[in-house]
């Protein structure tokens, strides 16, 4: 008989399995969709929906019983303001689950979990999307003409720039300066033969006490 068996442990503790369906919930309501094990999604999929449907309710005890689960309040503010009205005449059946084959390594089962979109959301969606793109688009051909204007006014700047080439070229057009031979120091030839200078080594004591004896 199967008493006492409402769900998969999926080989967890139960703080861990807690944490691990957690972070699926939350990121299934971040990008609206995730890829993982069949089995997790399974489970992730009852919770998932146990949220949208604090998230209809809408007032303030079911909004503190979502965000005690869900990390974030940018994704709180997600499901209660964006996600929830897609499901307004809607009764359960929030997510949908694509089974994907097996991976590489261990053959576990992967699947997709997602959020179920109409074809009338998928339209709207679509719409909105296509008019930020324009707005977008309006805001990048607004900037090159403000560039023209800057070029406009930069004309004196030209002129400036052409005068300041042209005192440039008078300077150049002087006769430079014959620079001077510097004179070679006396004592840096290795022999005294060498060098031009006619100073070769300084000599050693013993030369000196040899010459002084002599």
């Amino acid at each position: 008989m199967r008493h006492r068996k409402d769900h998969r442990k999926l080989s967890r503790t139960h703080s861990h399995r807690r944490a691990l369906l957690r972070n699926l919930v939350t990121s299934l309501i971040e990008h609206e969709r995730i890829e993982t094990t069949l089995a997790k999604a399974k489970e992730a999929r009852r919770v998932g929906e146990r949220m949208i449907t604090f998230a209809k309710r809408g007032d303030l005890s079911a909004r503190r019983h979502v965000a005690r689960y869900v990390h974030g309040e940018s994704n709180v503010k997600k499901l209660f303001d964006t996600v929830a009205p897609w499901y307004e005449t809607r009764n359960g059946g929030y997510t949908r689950i694509l089974k994907l084959g097996r991976r590489l390594g261990d053959a576990g089962e992967m699947a997709l979990l997602e959020l179920v979109k109409s074809s009338e959301l998928k339209e709207k969606l679509r719409r909105e999307e296509e008019a930020l793109a324009k707005e977008k688009a309006k805001g990048g051909k607004a900037a090159p003409s403000r560039g023209k204007g800057a070029a406009k006014g930069g004309a004196p700047a030209e002129g400036e720039a052409v005068e300041g080439s042209a005192e440039g070229g008078e300077k150049k057009g002087r006769p430079e300066r014959e620079k001077k031979a510097k004179p070679e120091r006396p004592g840096r030839g290795l022999f005294p033969g060498k060098g031009g200078s006619g100073g070769g080594k300084a000599p050693t004591r013993s030369r000196q006490r040899g010459k002084s004896g002599e």
